[in-house]
């Protein structure tokens, strides 16, 4: 028999267990197991991952208890998918949870039937993912970026930043599909703005201080970092890079603000990560991916770093600090 004392501390351990995970055991009983593959190497995406683990948990999921997360992850940025998406099919996890085109073009190549949650994906339905937005089909959804209809915009916070500015470098990946037409977006945008583009190309990490040796000997003024897995894990060496070769730069992560880029503009990428925790809830609880339209940020942030001016000799316009939703000192 259970005596008083034995009674009142199982009810205080009732009483800890948070309420949504208490339901969702009694409900199913089952731990699921999610496969997780970020971009790239995790230590720079490691906030990313932890708003999503915020996601589950705000929604009663508890590692160890409900959910156990199965990381794969390259050995190097760049490197390939196709074996570690491989090896959560092996696994049979109950859902991949997969981040940039590379890693969730792997896993839609490996499997067609384990429900898979995309984010950092520019344009899904231009990569062959999804049949539209409304209705993606088939066992993929998740969130998509706005990279390629912001890049026009990027470029112009850029000239209204440096108004004397006559070129202007793009660091690009032509290895990834989705970042031809953040190119050929900010070309169209430079045409009307009368600024020249300077095409400056990066396949590997090797390839970066050609780049900016590139940057330099052609005079660009400005660089606009197109939003790809690789620039992402690699943020470190380019921010360093753009800052002894004083180049102004804005990029697409409002992340990297606190890090040292100048200029960011583009959705949170913590939210999305947040986000895709509400679909695999759903999913988990019997939505079929197909059922689920892909969702696109619903808010821009436009992110200054004075600091990072103040190192590069900048002076911020006051008409750029003012529409600014954080201004770092």
């Amino acid at each position: 028999m259970m005596n008083r004392r034995s009674l009142l501390v199982a009810g205080l351990t009732l009483l800890a267990t948070p309420l949504a995970a208490r339901t969702q055991e009694r409900k199913t009983g089952k731990v699921y197991r999610i496969g997780c593959m970020p971009g790239g190497l995790l230590a720079p995406r490691a906030h990313q991952w932890e708003a999503f683990r915020v996601g589950l948990r705000d929604l009663g999921y508890v590692e160890g208890q409900n959910v156990t997360l199965e990381f794969r992850v390259p050995e190097r940025e760049g490197a390939p998918f196709d074996d570690l998406v491989a090896d959560l099919v092996r696994l049979n996890v109950d859902l991949i949870v997969a981040s940039t085109p590379p890693a969730i073009q792997a896993a839609k190549r490996a499997t067609n039937t384990i429900p898979i949650v995309m984010t950092g994906i520019a344009d899904p339905v231009k990569a062959g993912l999804v049949a539209s937005l409304a209705q993606p089909s088939g066992n993929v959804t998740g969130l998509s970026l706005l990279a390629v209809e912001l890049g026009g915009k990027r470029l112009d916070l850029l000239r209204e930043l440096l108004p004397k500015m006559v070129r202007a470098g793009v660091l690009w990946n032509p290895t990834n599909p989705h970042n031809m037409p953040q190119l050929q977006e900010i070309q169209a945008a430079a045409r009307l703005l009368k600024v020249d583009v300077l095409s400056l190309e990066a396949r590997t990490a090797e390839d970066l201080e050609r780049v900016f040796h590139t940057a330099l000997a052609r005079r660009a003024g400005g660089l606009l970092v197109a939003s790809d897995g690789l620039f992402f894990g690699l943020h470190t060496r380019i921010l360093e890079l753009a800052l002894q070769a004083r180049l102004p730069a804005i990029w697409v992560w409002p992340s990297l603000g606190e890090k040292g880029a100048l200029i960011v503009y583009g959705p949170s990428d913590t939210e999305s990560y947040r986000r895709a925790a509400g679909y695999v809830d759903r999913i988990l609880k019997g939505t079929k991916p197909a059922d689920l339209p892909i969702q696109q940020p619903t808010k821009i942030d436009l992110i200054i770093n004075l600091r990072t001016a103040r190192a590069l000799k900048l002076t911020i316009p006051r008409s750029l600090l003012v529409r600014a939703d954080h201004v770092i000192e």
